[in-house]
């Protein structure tokens, strides 16, 4: 990946025509499905984690709550994890981590997401376990085991290395370019 093809930082920058007829093309009824977009990313044998990540993200992009993403929620998905300002971002992160909607991310959830990121993007350097145990250390200040989305946002802006660890766990640059450009293709040297 990287400098082969499209930069993603650009895509934002090309006509929106292109955008729109690229998107009708992936999706001629003007939505993408949960099923569609597990399709794009070829989800098969992906772990039950991965695949509930995925369904996460689906629904955190999914603005409306119609079970569709349409043509703005697609550009405006696409716009904030690319463009978007960092308090924007962990404001999503948290949405994404907070599986059962209380308004609370307990360790569990945490790990989970963690985990599904990793079986999607095969990364495991570090295990989920070190990384929920290292931010609940240096964030949940309470030690109540749960972060709220201010604990969560005031906790990763005053530590770098947490806001570098969550900057670099939850880039979707792949997800992106699977979406962008199609099903997963060997980059063209």
């Amino acid at each position: 990946m990287g400098a082969h093809g499209s930069n993603l930082d650009d895509i934002l920058e090309e006509d929106m025509h292109h955008w729109y007829n690229k998107f009708m093309r992936e999706s001629p009824s003007g939505l993408i499905t949960l099923f569609e977009l597990k399709s794009m990313l070829q989800m098969n044998g992906m772990t039950e984690e991965a695949s509930s990540y995925v369904d996460q993200v689906f629904f955190t992009f999914d603005m409306d709550g119609d079970g569709y993403i349409n043509f703005v929620e697609y550009i405006a998905a696409i716009s904030l994890l690319l463009k978007g300002e960092i308090n924007q971002k962990l404001k999503w992160y948290f949405k994404l981590f907070d599986q059962d909607g209380n308004g609370k991310i307990d360790k569990d959830e945490l790990e989970t997401i963690f985990k599904a990121i990793q079986d999607i993007t095969r990364s495991y350097e570090i295990p989920p376990e070190e990384i929920v145990t290292l931010i609940y250390e240096k964030i949940d200040v309470n030690g109540e085991g749960e972060l709220t989305l201010e604990e969560f946002i005031s906790g990763a802006k005053g530590h770098p290395d947490i806001m570098e660890m969550l900057t670099k766990m939850m880039d979707l640059t792949t997800v992106l370019e699977i979406i962008v450009h199609g099903q997963r293709k060997k980059a063209v040297k």
